[in-house]
C-alpha cells in the first residue's frame, strides 16, 4: 500500500504523505494560504477556527479549513477560486472589524495586519465590538484583549505544549474570552512566563513589554536578527535575538533539535544583564592600600571600590607575571585554575590546555564537580562514558518516565515539556523526590521519601525486580558484569525492610518496581537531589543497576539521562576541565593516552591528578596553592561552608578573575580582566544531549572588554606559551583531533548545520541520539554493574539542629545569581531570597509567611525571609543559593562524596528561629 496520496490542486496532480494536510502541501508546493490560528510548528495540532485559510473542494457544500482537511484521493481543491477568496476576504473582514485601527493597533507589523494586507483587507464595513481593558500587570509581557480574534494559538501553546494549565477561554457569546486561571490579572496568576502565547500570538494581544515604546502602548521593531543559542541550562534551546540599537530587546525559540520552538522565562526574558551598569568595561588591579578580607562585601551600589582602571597590557601583564612567580618561585603545583561551564568548548580547551601547560600541574576543575561528579564517577566506572544515553525528548517514546532527585520545570523547563507532552499521551511518570513539585501532578506516583535514604529506596526497588524474576536474562548474559554481585548484595533490602528507613509504602516500592521493569521502554532522569550527596556516586550506582538488569538502556524510550545544569557543562567535561582527566576523559596518569596530547601539545604533561575544586580551597588554607586564576566561575558564591572558600580567596598571593562584573568572587582579586558574555562571542556548545551547537555573537562587547578566547591565549602567550590560534575555529578543529567522540565533527559542520549530536558515524550521517545499543565503550565490552551501601548523610539532626537544609534553583534564578540577579524581569518576578518551609512547621514553630527566620548549621547563620510551601516537607528548610545577600552556601556541609569529590549540598542539619531583631527593624 502506497504512502503517498494522489490528488488535484488548482487543476494539476499532486502528491500528500499520509496526515498531511492541504495547507501543508500548497506550502510545500510554493502556494501560502493564509493562515492565523494555525501554526506551522509541528508540535501545534490544527484547530480549524479562524476560518481564513479555506479552500474549495469540488463536489462539498461547504468550503474546509486547508491546515485541517487532509486529502483524499482523487479530491479535487481550488485555493484561488471566487468563492473561497471572496469567503476568505469576508472572514477577515468581520475579524478586522474587532481590531483597533492599525495606524493605533498595538503591533501595526503582526502576523495578522500583514495578512489583511496581503487579502487587501484593511478596513471594516461592520461595527467593532466592545473592547477589551489593557493588562500591564506582569513585568514581561502585556495583555491586549481589544487585539484577541480567539483563534486559540495561546491556548494551545499554554495547555498542549509547554502543559502549564494557565490560559483558558471564559464565559459565553460575545463576552467569551481569553483568561488567565480565574479570570486574574497576568501578573497575579500561575503563569510561569515561557512566553509561548506571547510567541504564538498573532495579532498583537500578548506582546513582550520590551517591544513596547515607551507610552507602553506600541511595538517598537528590531533592526536585525541573529540565531543563536541560550545562555542558561544545559537543555539548549536554540534562539533568535532580537537587535535594536545594538541592543538585544526579545528572544524567540526557534525550530532547534532540543527545544521546537519551546523557551522558558529565562531564555525568552533574561537576556538584558548584558548591558546591565555594572558590566566591567576595562581592567581592573587592586589598589595597593586595600587589603583582602574575607568578610568584605560586594557594594552593590558602587561594586569597583577597592579597584583601579588599568591598560590591557598592564593588567595582562600584572596577572601573568604574578602567576609565574609563584610557579617559578614555589613550584607548579602552588597554582590553580578553575575554568567555566558558561563558556565554550573551545574556550573550556584552551582554559585546561593553559593550566596543564602553562601552570604545569592538572589543578584545574569547574562547577561539574558541584553539580553531577558524582554522576560522572559512576557513569565512567560503569560504561566508561561521563554523557546521557538519550536525549530528553526519548521520553516521547517512553512508557515509564522516572524524575528521581530532579525539579525539571524549574531547573530544565524546556526538557520538562516533553515529559508533560508524553505523560499526556499516555506514558506513566514516578516522581521521587522528598519535595513534591509542579511535575507532581502529571505523575501516576510521587514517591515523597526521606531525605538522604535514596539508596535504601533504590534498592528495594532492584530488590524486587531481581527476586520477582523481571530481569532481563538474555541482555544481563550478553551485556553486563557484575550481576552475581548485585544480587548476593541487595538480598536484605526487601521493600518490607527498607520502608521504615525511606518512608515509602512496601508495596508502593514494589509497584513502581514492576512498571519500570515490565515497561517496553523506561527512562530515568535524575539531578543534582541525586549527586549533591557523600553517598551521590552510590545513588547513580543505583540508576546504571536498574537500567542494566532490565535492559531499559540503549533502545528508543530507554536510558540514562543526568540532566546537566549549566549551558555548557557538558562540553566543558568532555573539553577536559577535569582535574583526573585529559579531554574525552582519558585519565592524566595512562601513559598512552597522554603521549597524544604532549605530542600535540609539544611538551609533558603532568601524570599526577591535579585537585578539584573543594581540596584546592582546603590547600589555599593549608598553605600549599598561592594563586588562582578563575574564568567565569564564582566560588564565593558556590562553594560550600563560604566563610571557608571567602576565607581561602582573601588568603591568596595572587588571584586572577576574568568575568562580566565584580562578583563575590572577583571582589576578592588582585586583578580583573572584562570579559564576554554568551552573546558576545562565537563558538560550540555542547548540551546535556551530546549536541555540539553553534553559538553566534548578537552584539559586541561593551567599552574595552575582549573575548575570552583572546584573553585566555595572551595569559597563555606570558606564561611562556606559543600560542596563535586565529579564532574558536581552529581551536576546536585541534581539540577535534585529539578527542575521539568529536570523530567526523568539524567546525564547517557544525556552522553549517547548527547542530550534530556526537558520536557520529561518518562526514554525513546524522549524530546518534541513543548510544549503547550494541553495548558499551569498556575493556570487555559490557556495562559493569556495582552494588552500593545505604550510607547516612554526614550530619543528620539532633537536638541542637533538628531540621534538614537543603539547596537548589528558582524558576526565575539560575546558579549563583551573577546573570539573573541582573536581568530586569528575572529578579522583578523573584527579587528577594526567601526559605521555604511547609506551613505545618511554621505553625510549629509559631511564624507566619514573610516572618524573618535566623537559620543556624555548624558553619554559620543568616536571616532570611521565610515562604509557606506546600510542596516542602515537614522538618525541611529548602533555599535557593543564589541570593549574595543571604548566601545558602554560608551554611552548607563541604562533607564530600569520596568518589566524586562533590559536596553534600543536599543535606545538613540545621535550626530555625525567629529573627527577633531582623523582625523589630521591618
Amino acid at each position: 500500500m502506497s504512502d503517498k496520496i494522489t490528488f488535484e490542486l488548482d487543476g494539476r496532480p499532486v502528491e500528500a504523505a499520509m496526515g498531511e494536510s492541504i495547507w501543508q502541501v500548497a506550502k510545500r508546493l510554493g502556494t501560502e494560504l493564509p493562515h492565523l490560528c494555525y501554526s506551522p510548528s509541528p508540535d501545534y495540532r490544527a484547530d480549524g477556527n479562524c476560518r481564513v485559510c479555506m479552500v474549495e473542494i469540488e463536489g462539498e457544500r461547504v468550503l474546509a479549513a486547508s491546515c485541517k482537511r487532509v486529502p483524499s484521493s482523487g479530491m479535487k481543491v481550488k485555493t484561488a477560486s471566487e468563492r473561497a477568496t471572496t469567503a476568505r476576504k469576508m472572514v477577515m473582514e468581520l475579524l478586522v472589524a474587532d481590531q483597533p485601527p492599525r495606524e493605533t493597533s498595538h503591533d501595526p507589523q503582526s502576523k495578522f495586519w500583514n495578512w489583511a494586507e496581503r487579502i487587501d483587507v484593511t478596513e471594516s464595513r461592520f461595527p467593532a465590538a466592545a473592547r477589551w481593558i489593557g493588562d500591564a500587570s506582569h513585568p514581561a509581557m502585556r495583555v491586549n484583549l481589544d487585539a484577541c480574534i480567539q483563534c486559540g494559538l495561546c491556548l494551545r501553546g499554554c495547555r498542549e505544549i509547554q502543559v502549564n494549565d494557565v490560559i483558558g477561554m471564559a464565559y459565553r457569546n460575545h463576552d467569551a474570552k481569553i483568561v488567565f486561571d480565574f479570570d486574574d490579572p497576568m501578573g497575579e496568576s500561575t503563569c510561569v512566563a515561557c512566553g509561548e502565547c506571547v510567541q504564538a500570538c498573532p495579532t498583537g494581544a500578548l506582546m513582550p513589554a520590551a517591544l513596547l515604546d515607551e507610552h507602553q502602548t506600541r511595538a517598537v521593531y528590531p533592526d536585525r536578527t541573529v540565531e543563536s543559542l541560550c545562555p542558561f541550562c544545559g537543555v539548549g534551546c536554540q534562539v533568535s535575538y532580537q537587535v535594536k540599537d545594538e541592543k538585544i530587546v526579545y528572544a524567540e525559540g526557534i525550530n532547534g533539535p532540543a527545544n521546537h520552538n519551546r523557551l522558558c522565562v529565562k531564555g525568552r526574558f533574561g537576556f538584558d544583564y548584558i548591558h546591565h551598569p555594572h558590566r566591567l568595561t576595562k581592567p581592573l588591579i587592586r589598589l595597593p592600600n586595600v587589603k583582602k578580607d574575607a568578610n568584605d562585601q560586594v557594594d552593590p551600589a558602587n561594586p569597583f571600590t577597592h579597584f583601579r582602571e588599568a591598560t590591557w597590557e598592564e593588567a595582562l601583564d600584572a596577572a601573568a607575571n604574578g602567576l609565574a612567580r609563584i610557579r617559578d618561585g614555589k613550584g607548579v603545583r602552588a597554582l590553580a585554575g578553575f575554568g567555566s561551564a558558561k563558556g565554550s568548548n573551545e574556550e573550556a580547551y584552551l582554559f585546561q590546555k593553559l593550566v596543564r601547560m602553562g601552570f604545569g600541574s592538572n589543578n584545574v576543575d569547574h562547577c561539574t564537580r558541584l553539580c553531577h561528579a558524582s554522576s560522572v564517577a559512576a557513569l565512567m566506572e560503569g560504561l566508561n562514558s561521563g554523557a546521557v544515553s538519550a536525549p530528553f525528548s526519548a521520553a516521547l517514546d517512553a512508557e515509564v518516565i522516572i524524575v528521581i532527585g530532579a525539579n525539571p520545570t524549574v531547573n530544565h523547563p524546556v526538557a520538562a515539556t516533553f515529559i508533560k507532552n508524553a505523560t499526556k499521551n499516555g506514558a506513566k511518570l514516578i516522581i521521587i523526590d522528598p519535595r513534591t513539585q509542579s511535575l507532581s501532578r502529571h505523575a501516576y506516583r510521587h514517591l515523597a521519601f526521606k531525605p538522604g535514604s535514596d539508596v535504601a529506596l533504590l534498592n528495594a526497588m532492584i530488590n524486587t525486580i531481581v527476586t520477582e524474576g523481571l530481569t532481563d536474562e538474555q541482555y544481563i548474559a550478553g551485556y553486563t558484569e557484575g550481576f552475581e554481585e548485585l544480587k548476593a548484595k541487595i538480598a536484605d533490602f526487601t521493600p518490607e525492610k527498607m520502608a521504615p528507613v525511606c518512608g515509602v509504602p512496601a508495596e508502593t516500592l514494589r509497584e513502581v518496581a514492576r512498571l519500570y521493569a515490565k515497561a517496553k521502554s523506561s527512562i530515568i532522569f535524575w539531578g543534582m537531589g541525586i549527586s549533591q550527596h557523600v553517598h551521590g556516586t552510590d545513588n547513580s550506582r543505583c540508576l546504571i543497576a536498574l537500567a542494566l538488569i532490565t535492559g531499559q538502556i540503549g533502545r528508543p524510550g530507554t536510558g540514562l539521562h543526568p540532566l546537566r545544569g549549566q549551558n555548557n557543562v557538558q562540553g566543558a567535561s568532555d573539553a577536559g576541565l577535569i582535574p583526573m582527566f585529559l579531554p574525552d576523559y582519558q585519565p592524566v596518569g595512562s601513559v598512552d593516552l597522554r603521549e597524544p596530547f604532549e605530542e600535540a601539545w609539544g611538551g609533558p604533561i603532568d601524570p599526577e591528578r591535579g585537585l578539584t575544586v573543594v581540596e584546592i580551597m582546603d590547600a589555599v588554607h593549608a598553605g600549599q596553592i598561592t594563586g588562582l586564576y578563575i574564568e567565569g566561575e564564582n566560588p564565593a558564591m558556590s562553594d560550600p561552608d563560604l566563610q571557608h572558600a571567602r576565607g581561602a580567596l582573601a588568603m591568596l598571593e595572587h588571584l586572577v578573575v576574568q568575568d562580566l562584573f565584580v562578583t563575590e568572587t572577583a571582589f576578592h582579586a588582585d586583578v580583573i580582566l572584562p570579559a564576554s558574555a554568551f552573546a558576545e562571542k562565537l563558538g560550540t556548545f555542547t548540551n546535556t544531549d551530546r549536541r555540539v551547537q553553534i553559538g553566534r555573537p548578537v552584539v559586541a562587547p561593551p567599552g574595552d572588554a575582549r573575548q575570552d578566547l583572546w584573553i585566555i591565549q595572551e595569559m597563555g602567550k606570558r606564561l611562556g606559551l606559543d600560542w596563535n590560534y586565529p579564532g574558536p575555529a581552529e581551536v576546536f578543529n585541534e581539540m577535534a583531533r585529539l578527542m575521539p567522540s568529536m570523530d567526523n565533527i568539524t567546525w564547517e559542520r557544525v556552522e553549517r548545520e547548527g547542530a550534530v549530536t556526537y558520536p557520529v558515524d561518518d562526514s554525513v550521517s546524522p549524530g546518534n541520539e541513543i548510544i549503547f545499543t550494541t553495548g558499551y565503550p569498556t575493556e570487555s565490552g559490557r556495562g559493569r554493574i556495582v552494588p552500593a551501601s545505604v550510607t547516612a548523610p554526614d550530619e543528620v539532626p539532633d537536638d541542637e539542629y533538628p531540621m534538614v537544609l537543603s539547596t537548589g534553583r528558582l524558576l526565575e534564578h539560575w546558579h549563583t545569581g551573577s546573570m539573573t540577579r541582573r536581568a530586569n524581569v528575572l529578579d522583578s518576578l523573584e527579587p528577594e531570597a526567601v526559605a521555604l518551609l511547609s506551613p505545618k512547621d511554621l505553625r510549629r514553630l509559631n511564624l507566619w509567611p514573610g516572618d524573618f527566620v535566623r537559620l543556624e548549621t555548624r558553619r554559620g547563620a543568616i536571616e532570611i525571609k521565610i515562604r509557606s510551601d506546600r510542596d516542602v516537607p515537614e522538618n525541611m528548610v529548602f533555599m535557593p543559593f543564589c541570593y549574595a545577600e543571604a548566601a545558602a552556601n554560608l551554611l552548607t556541609n563541604p562533607a564530600l562524596d569520596p568518589f566524586g569529590k562533590i559536596p553534600e549540598f543536599k543535606f545538613c542539619a540545621v535550626r530555625v528561629s525567629r529573627a527577633e531583631a531582623r523582625a523589630a527593624a521591618e
